[in-house]
């Protein structure tokens, strides 16, 4: 009996576990395996991404500067590397770029001279580029403008793109100029511009020029348009036919308005790396473009202009009222003018 209780017991507390399915096994050890490596893959797929952003994106890439030009200590603040946003300089970018302006006055020689320099195939001069008022109508829109000039990004007939080595404008006094002169006289020492002043000895000739000028905008004598300048002797004798009648009063009030304003602004932009030169010297002696060109940092070029000159000989065939101007004039500073040519 008690042999049967303990064969009862046993079979009680024997509990035997039934054999699993070995398939059922095998396919959960598959899909466990099968999340695992989708995990570990995810994981990986972030390290790289971020290390790519790392070594790809947030990396500056560096470019090689240009060598050093042989150059002066003191030129170093006058040598520029423009990198235009409107096209790429390619070979030329490390082509050393000199900043500059032609300060002149109407009817002095500058349109003239600035044919001569867009001559040279490494210099480019915009030409008079605040003659439009907008674009001198306070500072800020100033610089912006010089910025986009100095920068190569002004494309004008006169631009010579990739390898310019010298780049400007045409300043005329009473455009701005005088009015900002602080603000744009640290501009040009801040960004390194060279001034190239031009004027006009004779101004009793400037007068007569500016006068006949005026007068053709009007009646426009060269087939009813109006040519500053012009590039044939037949349009020069047409515009030379017109002599204007100068009001002997004022005549002396007004050559002295010229030079103060003159006198004025050689003082303003004394402080500036500047040349000074005059149009009745340039026209006597043409090797001075040498001096220019060598102020620029430039190759010699032998410099050609297509203008040609509508007043020329004495003042006495170029003034209606020659007698009253020759009273007025004759002794004092100016009489040296009447019969000054060149």
């Amino acid at each position: 009996m008690a042999d049967d209780l303990c064969s009862f017991t046993k079979d009680i507390f024997v509990i035997k576990v039934p054999k699993k399915s070995p398939l059922a096994l095998r396919m959960i050890v598959l899909v466990f395996a099968m999340v695992c490596g989708v995990y570990i893959c995810s994981i990986c797929v972030k390290q790289i991404s971020t290390h790519s952003k790392a070594g790809f994106l947030n990396i500056p890439v560096t470019q090689r500067p240009c060598p050093e030009p042989y150059i002066e200590p003191w030129e170093i603040p006058y040598v520029h590397y423009p990198k235009p946003k409107t096209y790429s300089r390619d070979g030329c970018a490390c082509n050393p770029v000199r900043y500059f302006a032609i300060l002149s006055m109407q009817r002095s020689g500058s349109g003239w001279f600035e044919t001569l320099l867009n001559n040279h195939t490494n210099i480019s001069s915009n030409g008079e580029v605040f003659s439009v008022k907008v674009r001198r109508s306070n500072i800020s829109t100033i610089v912006e403008t010089l910025d986009k000039i100095y920068n190569l990004d002004w494309l004008s007939s006169a631009s010579k793109n990739e390898c310019t080595a010298a780049v400007g404008l045409k300043w005329m006094l009473n455009q701005g100029l005088m009015q900002h002169h602080t603000e744009i006289i640290d501009y040009f020492n801040i960004r390194g511009v060279s001034v190239i002043f031009l004027f006009r000895r004779n101004l009793l000739r400037r007068m007569i020029s500016v006068l006949a000028n005026l007068y053709d905008r009007d009646a426009k004598l060269l087939n009813g348009t109006h040519k500053s300048h012009v590039h044939s002797p037949h349009e020069a004798e047409i515009l030379a036919k017109y002599k204007p009648i100068l009001n002997a009063t004022l005549l002396i009030p007004n050559l002295k308005q010229v030079e103060e304003t003159t006198a004025k602004a050689l003082e303003y932009f004394k402080s500036t790396r500047h040349i000074i030169l005059y149009y009745e010297d340039i026209v006597k002696n043409l090797t001075m473009l040498i001096d220019v060109q060598d102020f620029l940092k430039v190759p010699h070029r032998e410099l050609k202009s297509r203008q040609v000159k509508i007043h020329k000989g004495s003042l006495s065939n170029q003034i209606g009222n020659w007698d009253d101007v020759e009273k007025m004039v004759k002794g004092t500073g100016y009489e040296s003018f009447l019969h000054a040519d060149y």
